[in-house]
């Protein structure tokens, strides 16, 4: 364990250290590309918070992430509200939370889980596009919302602008750094441990005295949360909101980040959703129809190569360096 937390630091290390010299070699371009995906990667941590620690798969979890984005283009969109950037992210945060509190309560309390659990969340994503669909006097039906302005605030006397690509880079990369961090260090500590054994066998571990539903609620407020946070987050960066940030499709490509990643690593999904975005950048700019069917096969190849993400690459060309010196 010591092991493998001081080679998931090393690897976290690592990933600072290029978020923080990458501005000194990108241009504005490649700046908001990637802050897009720190975005994105930030959202799929959220996820891989829940999915990763309980087993337990949301497939409608960009409802959260869409919900976050409608709350902080309609608060920042009406002029009469003080502080419209940072109650728009208190907001979002607060109404992704609401929403994952009211469907956890009645689907782990009600028992709730397995495939049934994923049918009942994708069904929940469904209709929260369908609603941003339908609600278009305050949604904006299809079309959506736009001119969604940048956040700007005040702190402690420092003017923040967020309006540049340089500081919004810096803002989303603080946030996605410090996240990451955060979720790591409770994930390895009790709450991470009981969670665990839930995953095991979630009557052994009621019986050992946990009240398991609550902790699956907790747990399942916190991630929507965060996806919230992603939310707010990247309609602010876009500067609009569509009914398809909350919708199936979205939802989809995140589990791909998740599983590309390596589903339990926290740090794994946020470099899958990078490494694909990034992709998707390129070759869409060459041919834009070719992407989904790449995007099919690097996921293919990766369930059956790396099982575990490519954040296992490190671990697997540690041991057979290990194994080729036994060998010698």
């Amino acid at each position: 364990m010591i092991a493998r937390d001081r080679n998931w630091l090393l690897i976290f290390g690592v990933c600072v250290a290029l978020a923080i010299v990458y501005p000194f070699f990108a241009d504005g371009y490649q700046l908001t590309v990637i802050r897009d995906a720190l975005i994105f990667g930030l959202f799929a941590a959220s996820l891989d918070f829940f999915w990763g620690r309980t087993g337990i798969l949301c497939f409608g979890h960009a409802a959260f992430f869409g919900i976050g984005g409608y709350i902080m283009a309609l608060v920042t969109l009406t002029d009469a509200i003080p502080f419209a950037s940072l109650i728009g992210i208190t907001g979002a945060v607060a109404g992704a939370a609401f929403v994952a509190a009211i469907i956890g309560y009645f689907l782990f309390f009600g028992g709730i889980r397995g495939s049934y659990f994923t049918i009942v969340t994708l069904a929940m994503g469904v209709i929260c596009q369908q609603a941003a669909i339908s609600w278009s006097s305050v949604t904006g039906g299809d079309s959506g919302l736009i001119g969604i302005p940048p956040i700007e605030f005040d702190l402690g006397g420092l003017h923040v602008d967020l309006s540049q690509d340089l500081p919004s880079y810096i803002f989303v990369a603080a946030i996605a750094t410090v996240a990451v961090l955060t979720l790591w260090s409770i994930g390895r500590g009790r709450w991470g441990t009981v969670l665990t054994a839930i995953q095991d066998n979630e009557v052994r571990a009621a019986a050992l005295g946990h009240n398991a539903p609550l902790r699956l609620l907790v747990t399942f407020i916190a991630s929507a949360a965060i996806a919230g946070l992603a939310g707010a987050l990247y309609v602010c960066m876009a500067g609009l909101v569509a009914p398809d940030l909350s919708g199936l499709l979205l939802s989809t490509e995140v589990i791909v980040w998740v599983a590309v990643g390596g589903r339990g690593t926290l740090l794994g999904p946020v470099l899958g959703a990078i490494f694909i975005q990034r992709a998707q950048q390129q070759i869409s700019s060459f041919n834009p129809s070719l992407w989904p069917l790449l995007l099919g096969c690097v996921f293919v190849i990766i369930v059956f190569v790396l099982p575990d993400g490519i954040l296992s690459i490190h671990a697997r060309l540690k041991n057979l360096f290990r194994a080729r010196r036994r060998t010698q």
